[in-house]
């Protein structure tokens, strides 16, 4: 992805290869940038290689016995290999992990405060944001007096993105937003993730299954298979694109195709090549 001379990339993966157990190689010289303002989509099937990209960027990696072994991390300008996650969450970048990770016994409204803990702008300030994020996720303030862990999937999923933005951050981090939500949620989800990107100018790295929605929100997306980048452009150019339709979105252009025939064409598609 190639930044005009007025785009500032907040990040930038330069050709990084990841190992876990010191053996298994997972990633394979993955390149990818997030200009400043943006939503950038990362996209591609369950063990493509995904999350492991995003926990390479906010150095989670070490929990799983996993190493960036070549290339290197960009924030700002700056190497971010040797800082700690929590380093990172300071310099304004935070990730939202696959799952829904709430702390289950404490309130919504708690685990909203946890996202603001190493702020230090004064009570106002944070209150404020707290008003803020209700504002984006009205689901959340009906249910701020309640333990997390007995909220809906959708709720669960808004309380930790609602965390993350009360971390005041620059960039998110966000890892399969759709996963076991339905439909409905989903496009909520998303709208709400757009309205604080073009609002609050928050930029984006979402990891997604779901190219379908992640297209329709994003700005410039990639798709990666077997740990490699394998096809990047404007999200609309991707969505309008004869390959990603098929393989990606379910629409093939001369109809339903037989299990042999996509077989054969999996073989030769040119990204594979």
């Amino acid at each position: 992805m190639t930044a005009t001379a007025n785009t500032e990339v907040l990040l930038q993966v330069n050709n990084i290869e990841v190992i876990y157990d010191h053996v298994i190689l997972v990633l394979k010289g993955v390149s990818l940038a997030v200009p400043k303002g943006q939503i950038v989509a990362l996209l591609g099937a369950n063990g493509a290689g995904k999350s492991t990209t995003l926990k390479a960027i906010s150095n989670l990696l070490g929990a799983e016995r996993g190493d960036v072994t070549k290339g290197n991390i960009e924030y700002k300008g700056e190497s971010v290999e040797r800082l700690n996650p929590s380093e990172l969450v300071k310099r304004g970048v935070i990730q939202v992990m696959e799952g829904r990770h709430c702390f289950g016994h404490l309130t919504i409204e708690e685990n909203l405060l946890t996202g603001a803990y190493t702020r230090r702008e004064g009570r106002k300030a944070i209150q404020q944001d707290m008003e803020m994020i209700y504002e984006y996720f009205p689901r959340l303030k009906v249910r701020r007096l309640s333990q997390a862990g007995y909220t809906s999937g959708g709720e669960q999923q808004m309380c930790a993105i609602g965390r993350a933005i009360m971390a005041n951050p620059d960039m998110v981090l966000l890892d399969e937003p759709s996963m076991g939500l339905a439909p409905q949620l989903v496009e909520e989800i998303f709208d709400i993730i757009k309205k604080l990107n073009t609002e609050q100018n928050v930029s984006f790295l979402l990891a997604e299954q779901n190219t379908n929605i992640a297209l329709r929100y994003a700005d410039f997306g990639y798709i990666m298979e077997n740990g490699r980048i394998v096809m990047e452009g404007a999200a609309q150019e991707l969505a309008n694109n004869e390959d990603v339709k098929e393989f990606y979105l379910g629409l093939a252009k001369e109809g339903r195709k037989s299990f042999r025939e996509v077989k054969h064409y999996r073989r030769r598609k040119r990204w594979l090549a």
